[in-house]
């Protein structure tokens, strides 16, 4: 590990209040010194506010005054949350972005706990899309990047995972954020899944991991491939290995100097200088090098949660060996199925994950429930310590929409607005406003006004000035969830010299006017000591599953998971009964009551990571 250290850019201080507000904000300077890559409508990341997070759901208990951290909302929010407790205090950051894959990404989704053939009882639903204009998609990857390196240690290692698409613009990215001479290594992973032929290019079998440091004081581990069965130096050497893998020193082979790197000195004989029978050596294997032929994830693993693009908790674990230490706090603030956390708990690390997809915040809870069972019934290997506990957060009260996908057509709905089909820069139309529905699974800037902005009607415009030359030629109404202060007035700004009417509706202020979903319907009773679940009627799902209530079949099978809280304070959801059942197995629906039971709350699951809750009193 070096130990030497480098200059700090972009420092990041706590401003005052905000509009004399109860709100912080952050301010910082723009980062400057080195070749930047330009797009239409950057703008430096200056400031950002701190938004309030809601303590959820409790999992179990904290070690070492610690309990691991979940947030369901923007991650730029979450961030921006985080930065007062923990800015310079994560010690290793792993995010696997949106690659501009221009795609839509789903999960499959089965009733039965098992595989379905029909229409009726499987379909396939969408997590989160991929399809991004150039300016939009570098504005987020970049606002991003200079947030994460404030959360950054000084001696922490930032990695960021993509593809071919982005990764020669995020590599000119994250030289402006960090610095050139700050990247440790591009490493290549070629995964070793199968692909057919291909016609007209080679197959594309790898991914990009680019590592950043923030100073030339960071932590690094050496680790090594022991796989050396099948290299001719191990058949050169096989001879000189004992049963037990080691080599002593007396037959440590002559003139061979690649031979030592493979080699770590275990023993040597006390209060002597050791002799050549003393010694002993193990064999390590070969430091890992930056191209790992690594297979991804196996479709029949065990490991799989079947959310798309889930990474294997091999690549993971070689990722948080070598770049942390035990004990760490790592961040992945895209966390998708969980595997960073997942495998951050295996290993001893702390852990901080985030994700605006409510899936992927249900896949990562069951996913790390169940590993915590595993390390309390003492089957988990890795490191002694385990981090198993966790809490589970909101950020700015991002509870409206379950899933950002489906977010377009339910705020058409909602607010009533007629859709233009054929419109490619409007969404739709109301009381004589043109509507734009903006991103809602961030905060809308200015970047994305550029496709509105680049779309406007300038003929028309000339036409209704001439005609009423003090009215605005265009009324827009922007409706997004989290906006810049300044977004109306930007737009404004940018169709100059003709006047328009912006008005902003933000979905996280006026969410209480509108209803955005089917709520589930469940009824809980206490029989005979015994909490059950008489039934449950998960309304989207059955929606989507075309199935009326009378024909639903058992509750069960639409079922994910069920917690039970047996003292729930009002507040603060603390499971102690977690049903996950495995694979083609069922929840129980019948749970045998504590004696000490009082408010009973119950949270019901289902497949869709929508969920159900409800109290009964004990007594």
């Amino acid at each position: 590990m070096s130990k030497t250290t480098t200059t700090e850019q972009g420092n990041l201080g706590l401003g005052t209040p905000d509009g004399g507000t109860n709100v912080e904000k952050y301010e910082f300077e723009p980062i400057k010194g080195y070749p930047m890559l330009n797009w239409r409508g950057k703008r430096p990341f200056t400031a950002t506010q701190f938004y309030p997070a809601q303590l959820k759901e409790v999992f179990g208990e904290e070690v070492g005054g610690w309990r691991n951290k979940i947030f369901w909302g923007d991650n730029l929010q979450v961030m921006s949350h985080l930065l007062k407790q923990f800015r310079g205090k994560v010690d290793l950051i792993y995010i696997d972005p949106p690659y501009d894959s221009k795609a839509d990404y789903k999960k499959k989704i089965k009733s039965g706990g098992k595989e379905a053939s029909t229409d009726s009882t499987s379909f396939e639903e969408k997590q989160y899309g991929d399809i991004w204009t150039n300016d939009e998609y570098l504005q987020f990857i970049y606002e991003r990047i200079v947030l994460l390196r404030e959360l950054l240690s000084k001696t922490g290692v930032f990695v960021l995972h993509c593809d071919w698409h982005r990764n020669a613009h995020i590599r000119l990215v994250l030289d402006e954020v960090f610095g050139p001479s700050n990247l440790i290594n591009e490493i290549v992973w070629h995964y070793k899944t199968f692909q057919g032929q291909t016609r007209g290019y080679f197959a594309k079998k790898h991914d990009t991991i680019f590592a950043y440091r923030k100073s030339e004081d960071y932590t690094f581990h050496q680790i090594f491939d022991t796989a050396l069965e099948d290299t001719i130096d191990a058949k050169r050497w096989a001879s000189y290995i004992d049963e037990d893998g080691c080599i002593r020193g007396n037959k440590m082979p002559v003139q061979d100097s690649r031979f030592v790197r493979y080699l770590e000195k275990w023993k040597k004989s006390n209060g002597r200088e050791p002799d050549a029978d003393d010694v002993v050596y193990q064999i390590k294997g070969q430091p890992i090098d930056s191209v790992w032929d690594m297979k991804g994830l196996d479709p029949k693993s065990a490991e799989r949660t079947g959310y798309p693009t889930q990474k294997p908790e091999e690549l993971l674990d070689r990722i948080i060996s070598s770049l942390s230490d035990p004990g760490g706090l790592v961040l992945d603030p895209f966390m998708g199925s969980g595997t960073t956390q997942a495998v951050a708990m295996k290993l001893g690390r702390r852990f901080i994950g985030a994700d605006i997809n409510l899936g992927a915040i249900q896949t990562t809870t069951k996913r790390l429930m169940e590993i915590a069972q595993d390390s309390c019934q003492g089957t988990l290997g890795g490191e002694e310590r385990i981090y198993a506990g966790f809490e589970i957060y909101n950020v700015n009260h991002y509870d409206v929409f379950r899933n950002p996908l489906q977010a377009k057509e339910l705020l058409i709905e909602a607010l009533e607005i007629q859709k233009l089909e054929f419109s490619t820069v409007f969404d739709g139309e109301k009381d004589g406003r043109m509507v734009k529905i903006m991103p809602v699974n961030r905060i809308a800037t200015r970047a994305d006004l550029n496709e509105l902005i680049a779309g406007f009607d300038y003929k028309a415009w000339e036409r209704r000035k001439a005609e009423a030359p003090t009215r605005p030629v265009e009324k827009v109404t922007l409706v997004c969830m989290g906006h810049e202060p300044d977004l109306a007035a930007q737009l404004v700004l940018a169709a100059k010299p003709y006047l328009i009417d912006v008005l902003v509706v933000d979905i996280l202020r006026d969410k209480s006017n509108l209803e955005f979903k089917r709520d589930s319907e469940a009824k809980i009773a206490l029989k005979n000591g015994e909490l059950v679940i008489e039934r449950f009627y998960p309304m989207n799902l059955l929606q989507k599953l075309s199935l009326q209530k009378e024909s639903a079949g058992d509750w069960r099978e639409l079922v994910e998971s069920v917690l039970i809280d047996w003292n729930y304070d009002g507040a603060v959801f603390t499971p102690k009964e977690v049903d996950i059942p495995d694979k083609n197995e069922l929840v129980a629906g019948k749970y045998k009551v504590p004696a000490d039971a009082g408010t009973i709350r119950v949270k019901i699951t289902d497949l869709l990571s929508e969920s159900w809750e409800g109290s009964i009193d004990n007594g």
